[in-house]
């Protein structure tokens, strides 16, 4: 277990926010548990990543541990261009990459769990494709957004999709604070 000051930056420290990288965007699907070395890689190798990631405590033998976990398994988003593609593929960490046809859509997923991390938001893995109602966060730190309400009560458990890989990213939230999206 990483001590948090040896986990890899969430986005490449380059840039302030996802949405200031220019080039194309791939998903690396990588190896078991190699999320972490490859985004390292990727950072030696000067190409764009984001690894979203959460921190878990975990209690073994009376103690107290904390460690950063990436919120897609296996996954990890990186930009660039095709030799940086190819340069990712030489890692020996990834199985295969997967092309994002629709890069706003993706870009605005990504940027929505980008946003979510920044406010300190509890996200939890969600490896389903989200089944409710679209809605969008009127008010708060989480303001602008948006997701899938798949649970609804005084909280309601708001899911933040990544299109392509067919999973999301689940929060809690008070259910006032959504306006639903038409």
């Amino acid at each position: 277990m990483l001590k948090a000051a040896d986990n890899p930056p969430i986005l490449t420290p380059d840039a302030e926010t996802l949405t200031d990288l220019e080039g194309h965007w791939w998903v690396a699907h990588t190896k078991a548990r190699n999320e972490k070395a490859l985004a390292w890689d990727l950072l030696r190798r000067h190409i764009a990543h984001f690894l979203p990631m959460q921190e878990h405590v975990i209690f073994s033998g009376g103690r107290k541990r904390r460690s950063m976990m990436p919120l897609f398994a296996s996954y990890l988003f990186f930009c660039g261009d095709e030799t940086d593609r190819y340069t990712a593929m030489t890692t020996n960490r990834v199985c295969q990459t997967l092309d994002a046809f629709d890069q706003a859509g993706l870009i605005h997923d990504l940027a929505a769990i980008e946003s979510a991390l920044a406010c300190k938001a509890g996200l939890e893995p969600y490896l389903h494709p989200a089944i409710g109602r679209r809605c969008r966060v009127a008010a708060g730190p989480f303001e602008g957004i948006e997701g899938v309400v798949v649970e609804r009560s005084r909280h309601a458990r708001l899911v933040l999709e990544v299109g392509l890989l067919g999973q999301g990213a689940a929060m809690e939230i008070e259910a006032d604070l959504l306006d639903p999206i038409d």
